[in-house]
């Protein structure tokens, strides 16, 4: 084999799959409260930084994951579909799951055996704030686009206050955003 078919099999296009891989890796060792956590960082490196997709790209890749059924997780297969095709979905979703599967079974193993133990019990107790923490700036992240149109802005709000204080289910707020966005007022 070549060096330069090496190279072939090695990077594709204009995305390093070697680099997409660790950018996943180092990612899911933050994914504390799921992958949606890591939306921020990983914004600021597959968009701002890289250019490897735009802004509205990244968006559509988390909202279109989150309305199908199945789990969060799955808008990291889709932000790397969209950076470089189905091979960069496969990349990014193992970058993402083998760092975090490995850590979780090691730790809830350690942590029931553990788990009486001081320092264990401030470990976990430490780890809700850093959760509200990481999952409001993904927040922030995706609804930092529509601080330039007001209806956007304003059907956010809504939607965020319906979620918060009803039990209605998250696919009406869905299917009511989709309309107002396929009317063309947001």
């Amino acid at each position: 084999m070549s060096a330069d078919t090496a190279v072939a099999l090695v990077q594709w296009g204009a995305v390093d799959p070697w680099q997409l891989f660790g950018h996943f890796l180092v990612l899911s060792l933050l994914a504390i409260g799921g992958a949606i956590a890591t939306a921020p960082e990983m914004h600021r490196v597959v968009v701002d930084q890289q250019g490897w997709i735009t802004d509205t790209e990244f968006s559509a890749s988390i909202a279109l994951a989150q309305a199908a059924p199945g789990p969060n997780v799955l808008f990291v297969a889709v932000v790397g579909y969209h950076v470089a095709g189905l091979a960069g979905a496969g990349v990014a979703m193992a970058g993402m799951l083998l760092p975090s599967t490995l850590l979780a079974v090691a730790a809830g193993r350690l942590g029931a055996r553990y788990a009486q133990l001081r320092p264990v019990r401030a470990a976990v107790a430490g780890l809700a704030p850093l959760t509200v923490g990481l999952i409001l700036a993904s927040g922030w992240i995706l609804v930092e686009p529509l601080a330039r149109n007001p209806v956007a802005l304003l059907l956010a709000g809504a939607a965020a206050l319906v979620a918060w204080r009803t039990r209605l289910s998250p696919l009406w707020l869905i299917a009511v955003g989709a309309g107002v966005g396929a009317a063309g007022w947001a």
